[in-house]
């Protein structure tokens, strides 16, 4: 059973500790969940990020997280998705996972009649068509832990690409971060963009349609800060 659940606008930190939370206190009886979220504007910088990477920061907090990788934006705007699966129990392989999030990303662009595929030599899904071709759309950075996956899938619906200017996304300098918004009129809503996704995230991966459930907030409640786990593996954002 997979639980699909909106959580709306919240600041980042107190979602990555409630993900991390219950990575780290699940067992085989816990739920699959997928956490559909846009964030307060924030920069977060993976394990292996570098400081060169960080141009201009300004106002917006960098947050130091627990996957892999370098640096990148999230803000109001942005549907971010965080599959916590246990990976072990659905006998899915990190880079499956990978794959999956960058599949169902480009099977959703496609039902808006845009063109966009993933890169062999960098995490995330590009435009391949139009003026806008090679222009990035989402990125990707996950962490497993106790064969359990977090962190997530970032794509940009409609929403201030200028703080991207302030950092290199993922690690490249020069990467031209692109938007749904820039590519189509009318916008689509972040919810049936999230739907969407969804849909086919849960196909791709070969689990059963379902429901959208408010999420339990006593998982935040319980939730502490992160705490170093053991069976780890990572991702490069990107």
């Amino acid at each position: 059973m997979t639980l699909v659940c909106n959580l709306g606008r919240r600041d980042y930190e107190s979602v990555w500790r409630a993900m991390s939370h219950y990575t780290d206190t699940r067992d085989g009886d816990n739920a699959d969940q997928i956490w559909c979220v846009e964030h307060e504007p924030v920069f977060t910088q993976g394990q292996a990020g570098k400081a060169e990477h960080l141009l201009n920061t300004g106002d917006i907090p960098v947050v130091q997280v627990d996957r892999g990788g370098q640096v990148t934006y999230h803000g109001p705007g942005q549907l971010v998705v965080y599959p916590l699966l246990d990976l072990k129990r659905a006998k899915v392989g990190v880079r499956d996972l990978v794959t999956a999030l960058e599949s169902a990303t480009v099977a959703m662009l496609a039902e808006y009649g845009l063109a966009a595929a993933p890169r062999a030599d960098a995490p995330g899904v590009y435009l391949t068509e139009g003026p806008r071709a090679g222009n990035k759309i989402a990125s990707i950075g996950l962490r497993v832990r106790r064969g359990c996956s977090f962190h997530g899938i970032a794509i940009n619906i409609d929403m201030d690409l200028a703080p991207f200017l302030r950092i290199n996304p993922c690690g490249y300098a020069g990467m031209q971060m692109v938007q749904m918004a820039e590519l189509m009129q009318p916008v689509p809503g972040w919810n049936q963009v999230a739907e969407i996704f969804v849909r086919e995230l849960l196909r791709t991966l070969s689990l059963a349609e379902a429901d959208w459930q408010p999420v339990d907030e006593s998982i935040f409640k319980r939730a502490s800060a992160p705490e170093q786990g053991t069976e780890e593996q990572e991702t490069s954002n990107g």
